[in-house]
């Protein structure tokens, strides 16, 4: 399969995020200007090599954290209902001179003790786990309607986990940098480096934590941190020749893994789904290509394509609009297995009200504007990304570390089929044919595992941002990873 070259057709992706939250960009509306971005630079024209990481000088990194963790601990969120597991929240100084910070939030499970540790990550790049992992997606709370109080996720990944969300890189969320040049040269590299620094100052504030299994797990852009966060903490530990961080697995859903694969896998899904035409997606097939290119018969089809997505959300294509995202004076009341399509709103209120950071101890440095839940001038000026992290999720399968990709199937902006097509590059092996999964007594989607110890599952009736729209098959889902199990249904 040749590679993609035409601007135009990069900048379709930017243009099919049509649909996008009135008060900021969207995680996956984020991820379509990236692409676009990027093909504008030559920053992601290298693949991915995992190469050696420079020996960290472990007391030149790693500071003094007591009574740190005492100081983050949470007694209560505005409008949180009661609970019975702690929560912390606070920042890790990841580098002193430049005066950069990681925000972090983390829910302990109520039987802590007994549970791994799980990282969570949101992609983007450059938008907020607080904003997306925490507040919609797997953290124990929900913002309702009225933008001041909460509700329980009763499908909250802490019931199996310790969940801690991170907001990286520095300005993204609450991180934040006090040297503003920072904002300019953020990227793949920087980012890992600084989530290294901050995961072992971290364990230094929380050391119970230090000898736990470690899991991490994201999603979109997040296909990238993940493994070489994973990656660069292999080769720490094998540098240091001891566990500085005792990492088991890693798990991404609707990841961005091999931009080849990824760009042509989003135009078939458009066709198999009927958002485009057969003659569209291979008029794009035959003029967007090296060997067939023709500039303007590629604009045309693309243009076409774009049309047609208009109107629709494009990270879930059958769920409903925001139709009206003003708060209500009193919060309707919530069904839990039903998407809220506002719930961008909620969340942005709900997070710009004073008392809720100083309650978070977030927004130390009191911006004089809106907190935002993704970060434009950290897309716009995104140093390096790989246009594939495949070499990393082999390196990892080598290194006995598990490895999930899973992926909803109603997602418009990394499809399924840009999934399937990327695993298929890494040339594997299947083991366990693919099959349907249960949960709940029904298909939570299906699943196929491979030689090496890759897991491949769908998530049926889940879009961009999964346990969002399907909770309980989510929960389900991170369940079998962390216990190491395999999905159930007919094996």
């Amino acid at each position: 399969m040749g590679k993609f070259t035409s601007y135009f057709l990069l900048f379709a992706l930017f243009f099919s995020n049509f649909i996008a939250s009135s008060l900021g960009k969207k995680q996956s509306e984020v991820l379509g200007k990236f692409y676009k971005a990027k093909q504008d630079s030559a920053f992601g024209k290298n693949y991915y090599k995992a190469a050696a990481v420079e020996n960290v000088e472990l007391d030149k990194v790693i500071h003094p954290q007591e009574g740190l963790k005492e100081k983050d601990w949470i007694n209560k969120l505005p409008g949180q209902p009661p609970v019975k597991f702690q929560q912390y929240g606070g920042y890790v100084t990841v580098n002193q001179s430049a005066g950069r910070a990681l925000y972090y939030y983390f829910t302990e499970a109520e039987n802590s003790n007994a549970l791994p540790l799980l990282l969570w990550l949101n992609g983007g790049p450059g938008c907020s786990s607080i904003a997306y992992g925490a507040m919609e997606e797997v953290g124990p709370f929900r913002a309702n309607s009225d933008g001041q109080t909460l509700h329980r996720n009763h499908y909250a990944w802490n019931l199996v986990a310790n969940v801690l969300f991170l907001e990286c890189p520095a300005g993204v969320g609450f991180s934040y940098t006090n040297t503003s040049s920072d904002l300019n040269k953020t990227g793949d590299s920087r980012t890992v480096s600084d989530n290294v620094v901050f995961l072992l100052n971290w364990l230094e504030r929380f050391p119970e934590y230090k000898n736990r299994d470690f899991y991490i797990s994201g999603e979109s852009y997040a296909g990238h941190y993940v493994p070489q966060l994973a990656h660069t903490i292999l080769q720490h530990n094998k540098l240091s020749n001891k566990t500085l961080i005792n990492l088991k697995g890693i798990i991404i859903g609707n990841a961005v893994i091999n931009d080849d694969t990824d760009i042509i896998g989003m135009y078939e899904y458009y066709a198999s789904h009927a958002l485009i035409s057969d003659e569209t997606f291979l008029d794009i097939k035959k003029y967007c290509f090296d060997n067939h290119y023709n500039k303007s018969n590629c604009n045309e089809a693309v243009a076409v394509s774009n049309n047609n997505l208009n109107h629709i959300s494009i990270y879930n294509i059958y769920s409903p609009l925001c139709k009206d995202g003003n708060l209500t004076k009193y919060p309707k009341v919530p069904s839990p297995l039903v998407f809220e399509a506002c719930s961008d709103q909620y969340v942005h209120a709900y997070l710009n009200r004073r008392d809720v950071q100083d309650a978070l101890h977030a927004n130390v440095t009191n911006i004089k504007y809106d907190w935002e839940s993704c970060s434009d001038p950290l897309f716009y000026n995104w140093k390096d990304s790989p246009a594939t992290i495949i070499p990393l999720l082999t390196e990892s399968l080598e290194n006995g570390v598990q490895v999930w990709i899973f992926s909803g199937d109603i997602d418009g902006a990394v499809p399924v089929t840009s999934t399937k097509k990327s695993i298929k590059a890494m040339n594997l092996i299947v083991d366990q044919p693919w099959r349907s999964w249960l949960s709940g007594g029904e298909i939570g989607g299906y699943v196929e595992t491979y030689k090496g110890g890759l897991t491949f599952a769908t998530v049926r009736g889940a879009g961009h941002e999964v346990p969002s729209y399907q909770p309980a098959r989510a929960l389900s889902l991170i369940s079998h990873f962390l216990s190491g199990t395999l999905l159930p249904g007919n094996h």
